[in-house]
């Protein structure tokens, strides 16, 4: 071991040790090549990135999903005298400021971002100018298409490493299978033999499935929690509404447990997770939108009072559990009513043949160089915005668009000085270039707004040009900047001889995908249905072998075979179908597709019912609890 990189570990980040994978990971970034590390949730992924972070030349890009991670993580390496900072939504302006100067001097060694940063030009034109040492992708299965939670924009960042000549690249992960650490692998050049696995096993969880009907689930969940030793417990379930009524049932029983899902307001998220972080007991229930990023060593029991969505998920969730290595306890209250809510999830994102077909004639039929906003083309073909920049990604990766980069439609400024005296600072050239700026822009009582293209034609001065100035006086504290109206510039690289061709591919690859993910539905059945030892069919699953069963899970303990609940069967009512017949027969706008008419019927948004406030109607949502298939069967008939 390096003994500089033994003294950092021992005297910055206080341990005496490596844990399983990290030293071979920190010894492959130091000799300057690119590494994939699967680890398991709390298995040490960031120490990973930042020990080499303070031992390269140059700044350590970390791009996360979580902002709950990049701030306790920053709270962290700032308490250990380590020069760290993210840039997220939170982060006040001068805050942002302060980092953009510490960028530029040198003196930042590891900065946080999300993904979506990646679209601000003005970011983007001065991470150019620092020196990238290392990029630490976190979530990196996010960039596959058969991993459970592909993002469109993950797909750019392995271009984007390349144009910023970065100097090596290190991909993280808890849940790749051998086909999606291949994708990620490929996607940064990274060698076979520089991925390090540390294995998905924990032996310190005691995992069971306990098969139940919808009935029994309440009861079934108080006798667990009163029966488990205390401790930091979260109970999982799928819709925001069920945390909520979960949470007030365990209240009127004694038990003191609080809701958390993405519906509340972020000052009443914080201040649950708040008070959970710093308990030693206390029971959280959340949906999905808990969890991801903190870093909470003793919780000691996790329930899913509903299915998990995937196999992926049900191996993040599980992994909150026990990370300071003492006895955890793991349980799947499984009932088979609930495969009626995630598979209707997965037909949410999946748009029309109308639509797409629509969306992709409308870009190919826009010039040569264009420019879009992907909310506007969202609400207008009635396509996720996810989705919307999906299918934009897919006519990149084709060969059918060049992207020119994301810039902003307009920007509006406030004078922290007078215009005069701003310009008195400059040489003539300069002044009256800025002067000029200045008299463009639309005067308001406060701000003062400008369309930076509209200048550049009026003034005869590149668009670049303007942007670069108001940067700098933003950087010299002149004036508060802010922009609005993100677009992405394109350029028409090949136009398709056969349009048809194109938007019929395009329309198969949503329907694949969309099996795939009912597939993920089906996977967690067999989770379920499995007999024998639940470790190693969760280990099978992403490719790892277990020597021997791990003699503690339900699967290994029980006595007897599992018996399975039958799904209730639910036929659709004739109350049911009058109300298709009146939907229908109202022709809403946002509603003429079959398929349309499907997911409002079943519960799930779209950005044109949404829009049209169809969400509030007391119809929406009123066929949740059939299958999507089978409403979709009533409404074609």
């Amino acid at each position: 071991m390096d003994k500089s990189a033994a003294a950092i570990l021992r005297d910055t980040f206080g341990f005496d040790s490596y844990r399983r994978g990290q030293e071979e990971i920190v010894d492959l970034l130091l000799s300057g090549r690119s590494a994939l590390a699967i680890f398991p949730t709390g298995g040490g992924k960031s120490l990973c990135y930042q020990l080499p972070a303070l031992m390269l030349d140059g700044l350590t890009v970390v791009i996360s999903p979580l902002i709950a991670l990049m701030k306790d993580q920053v709270d962290a390496l700032h308490s250990v005298g380590v020069a760290a900072a993210r840039l997220d939504s939170s982060v006040d302006y001068q805050q942002v400021q302060q980092i953009y100067r510490s960028m530029a001097d040198g003196s930042l060694k590891i900065l946080y971002i999300a993904p979506e940063r990646l679209a601000n030009e003005r970011f983007l034109s001065r991470l150019r100018q620092v020196s990238i040492a290392l990029l630490a992708v976190d979530e990196a299965h996010c960039i596959s298409e058969w991993g459970h939670n592909f993002r469109p924009d993950y797909l750019k960042i392995a271009r984007l490493a390349k144009q910023l000549r970065v100097g090596r690249v290190l991909a993280l992960t808890a849940t790749a299978t051998p086909q999606v650490a291949d994708d990620i692998r490929q996607a940064f050049a990274i060698a076979t033999t520089d991925q390090i696995l540390t294995g998905f096993n924990r032996p310190n969880l005691a995992l069971s499935i306990t098969p139940c009907i919808a009935e029994q689930r309440p009861q079934l969940l108080l006798q667990r929690l009163r029966s488990l030793p205390t401790g930091a417990t979260i109970v999982y379930v799928t819709l925001q509404r069920t945390a909520v009524e979960v949470a007030e049932l365990l209240c009127r029983n004694g038990l003191q447990a609080q809701a958390y899902h993405a519906g509340m307001k972020d000052e009443q998220r914080s201040a649950v997770q708040d008070v959970f972080m710093r308990g030693a007991s206390g029971i959280i229930v959340a949906t999905i939108a808990f969890g991801m990023g903190i870093d909470k060593a003793d919780i000691r029991t996790i329930i899913h009072y509903n299915l998990p969505k995937t196999i992926e998920n049900y191996m993040q969730e599980i992994g909150r559990a026990g990370r300071d290595g003492l006895p955890s306890r793991c349980e799947m209250l499984a009932c088979n009513d609930d495969y009626t809510v995630l598979e209707n999830f997965n037909y949410g994102d999946t748009p029309t043949y109308e639509a797409l077909d629509g969306m992709i004639r409308h870009l190919l039929s826009q010039g040569q160089q264009f420019d879009i906003s992907r909310y506007q083309l969202s609400g207008d073909y009635d396509i996720r915005p996810l989705v919307v920049a999906t299918v934009l990604t897919y006519l990149e990766l084709n060969g059918t668009l060049e992207p020119l980069g994301p810039f902003y439609e307009g920007y509006k400024f406030k004078f922290n000085r007078t215009a005069r005296q701003i310009c008195a600072d400059y040489d003539e050239n300069r002044s009256s270039f800025l002067a000029a700026v200045f008299s463009s822009a639309k005067s308001g009582r406060v701000w003062n707004h400008l369309v930076p293209d509209q200048v550049a034609e009026q003034i005869g001065q590149p668009r670049q040009r303007i942007i670069a100035a108001l940067t700098y006086l933003e950087e010299k504290g002149q004036i508060v900047l802010q922009s609005s109206g993100l677009r992405y510039g394109y350029r028409l690289a090949n136009s398709p001889e056969n349009p048809d061709q194109l938007i019929s591919a395009m329309v198969e690859s949503f329907n694949r995908q969309e099996q795939q993910n009912l597939q993920r539905t089906e996977q967690i059945r067999t989770l379920v249905e499995a007999q024998g030892c639940v470790v190693r069919h969760l280990l099978n699953y992403f490719g790892e072998q277990l020597s021997d069963d791990c003699g503690q899970c339900g699967g290994c303990l029980a006595v007897a075979t599992k018996q399975q609940q039958q799904p209730t069967l639910i036929e659709l009512s004739a109350a049911d179908g009058k109300i298709i017949q009146q939907l229908s027969a109202e022709q809403h706008g946002s509603l003429q597709q079959p398929r349309q008419l499907g997911r409002f019927l079943c519960g799930i948004t779209s950005p044109a019912t949404t829009k049209a406030k169809l969400t509030k109607d007391r119809r929406f949502g009123c066929c949740a609890h059939l299958p999507f298939s089978q409403v979709m069967g009533a409404i074609e008939s």
